[in-house]
């Protein structure tokens, strides 16, 4: 049996393929701001919006604002429902869960639309919390949003915990959390991004038997 007994999920790219909502969004928002669009738009999954508008379109902090006031308002009615689960994923919840494992989500999307997700494709029956992002911009940073996971589920013994998710942000933010990082390649990260995880899982399939010790 595996030893870990708590597990954080991220959920874009981990439990739902979401980056068609989150491109068109971004796009949406660059569109309406008379700015140029990125080469490869697919870096705006994963990282924070206050991170992705500076580091990959060059916006100030009042473009940054604007464009995520502009993405939230197109988000919030089309593109969180842009979405879709991936194959495996809801067999691997019902196995996990039925072992007794404790599922909690530990996301940068901030939580108000975590939530609408998680209900509206049938995952939230799986997970006893789904922590997120605030709106206000004050819990954005992966361990931040881990810190604010843990402490809702009175965690304190951190030994059995362990963060599954798809990108660097992920490994990251374990790193800085003092837990290990399961990285998955069913996402948008490759090996070489998820080369710091302790664990590598290639479907959600592996990814269970090697948390429930089958492997």
């Amino acid at each position: 049996m595996s030893r870990y007994s708590d597990l954080l999920f991220d959920l874009d790219g981990t439990l739902t393929d979401s980056a068609p909502g989150i491109i068109n969004c971004a796009k949406h928002a660059l569109s309406q701001m008379g700015l140029p669009q990125p080469e490869n738009m697919m870096c705006f999954v994963g990282p924070p919006l206050y991170v992705s508008f500076p580091r990959f379109c060059g916006l100030d902090q009042a473009q940054t604002q604007e464009a995520i006031k502009i993405y939230r308002e197109r988000y919030a009615t089309i593109g969180l429902f842009e979405n879709g689960v991936f194959p495996g994923i809801p067999e691997m919840l019902l196995r996990l869960k039925n072992a007794g494992k404790r599922l909690l989500v530990a996301t940068s999307k901030p939580e108000k639309f975590a939530r609408q997700i998680m209900d509206r494709y049938e995952l939230s029956q799986f997970f006893e919390i789904i922590g997120g992002a605030a709106l206000d911009g004050s819990r954005d940073d992966k361990n931040d949003v881990i810190e604010y996971v843990l402490a809702q589920a009175g965690i304190t013994d951190r030994s059995r915990v362990i963060m599954i998710g798809d990108r660097e942000q992920d490994v990251l933010g374990a790193e800085k959390c003092k837990i290990p990082c399961m990285g998955v390649l069913w996402g948008y990260g490759d090996r070489e991004e998820l080369s710091g995880a302790q664990i590598i899982a290639e479907t959600p399939s592996e990814a269970a038997d090697i948390l429930l010790g089958k492997e």
